[in-house]
């Protein structure tokens, strides 16, 4: 390797990257529920889906399970930040447990939708994908005239009892061009299909996926902090691939980034799924600067100032508490 080459090395770093409002709010409900009950407290499933702030919540006393079931009568458990149905509300309510819904505001407005929607007897077509806990929790608001649709091929095929009474709500982590193409089938069979007040898809899904088709113009590899079960990650890669990027690969850390990869690379866009910490971030960029990739661009794609109370029974308890941070 020539100086030259490793002069031209060089890191296009995607902003905003990481986590969104809604993930800070979720991470910062655990964390203060910890401070102000002790531990343990407990999680139904996972907060936010990344191992290492799972694993981090762990550590300091979060309990995670997978149904309320299994958590002690009494105690505290949280929501997780991709919503849930009403009926995981009745249960933990039967076992008087402490609940704190720490539902991202954005995927509660879909819930509202689909209320709304139902009461109106619309069939509602839910876009998503099939398993993925917002899905779920959404089509639990109205599992009657909720039908889930996963992308064009779905669309295409779909049938509803009355093509006059039809409207779409969609899982806010997708892709925004691939929603944009379902919904374009469905429209082509419903003319009156009715669309959402707002688009579903979040600010920081679509800012974090333009930040990526910007620099996967002159980027050979494409790196995405994130794990494989977030959505919004998965989705990153995919847009990099469309949007002109020879290699993409999601990573959990540093450590799993295959030099091999690095293989005939100048120029390496380096983003991160909205519930990864920004120090995964750090980890990658120290690896890349020891291989060369010294140099680093940011790509700045969108200003995101969005802020999100924390859960108002909590907010309660915290300023009913003396000597508590504010």
């Amino acid at each position: 390797m020539t100086h030259t080459d490793v002069a031209d090395r060089r890191v296009l770093l995607a902003a905003p990257r990481g986590y969104c409002a809604g993930v800070v709010r979720a991470v910062n409900t655990v964390e203060k529920a910890l401070e102000l009950y002790g531990a343990p407290v407990y999680v139904r499933h996972e907060i936010v889906h990344n191992k290492y702030v799972v694993k981090t919540l762990e550590k300091q006393g979060a309990v995670f399970v997978d149904e309320t079931d299994q958590i002690p009568e009494g105690a505290t458990v949280i929501f997780s930040a991709h919503g849930v149905a009403p009926i995981v509300h009745q249960n933990a309510a039967a076992r008087r447990l402490e609940a704190i819904d720490a539902t991202c505001p954005l995927v509660t407005k879909v819930h509202r939708e689909a209320v709304r929607f139902a009461h109106d007897d619309y069939d509602i077509l839910l876009i998503g994908h099939e398993g993925h806990e917002e899905v779920i929790g959404t089509t639990g608001e109205a599992p009657d005239r909720i039908i889930l649709v996963d992308g064009p091929e779905q669309a295409a095929t779909v049938e509803v009892r009355n093509p006059g009474k039809v409207a779409w709500l969609s899982q806010t982590t997708l892709s925004l061009d691939e929603t944009l193409a379902t919904v374009a089938v469905l429209k082509n069979r419903f003319p009156q299909l009715v669309s959402p007040p707002s688009d579903d898809i979040c600010y920081a899904t679509q800012n974090r996926q333009t930040a990526v088709k910007q620099l996967s113009t002159d980027a050979e590899l494409v790196l995405v902090v994130g794990s494989k079960n977030s959505s919004n990650s998965v989705r990153l890669v995919e847009v990099a691939q469309e949007a002109g990027a020879r290699d993409a690969h999601l990573i959990d850390h540093a450590q799993q980034i295959d030099e091999g990869w690095l293989a005939g690379v100048r120029t390496v866009g380096l983003t991160s799924g909205a519930s990864a910490p920004e120090v995964l971030v750090e980890e990658v960029l120290a690896w890349l600067a020891d291989r060369g990739f010294q140099h680093v661009e940011v790509v700045q794609a969108a200003e995101e100032n969005q802020h999100f109370a924390l859960p108002r029974n909590l907010s309660r308890h915290q300023s009913a508490t003396p000597g508590t941070d504010r």
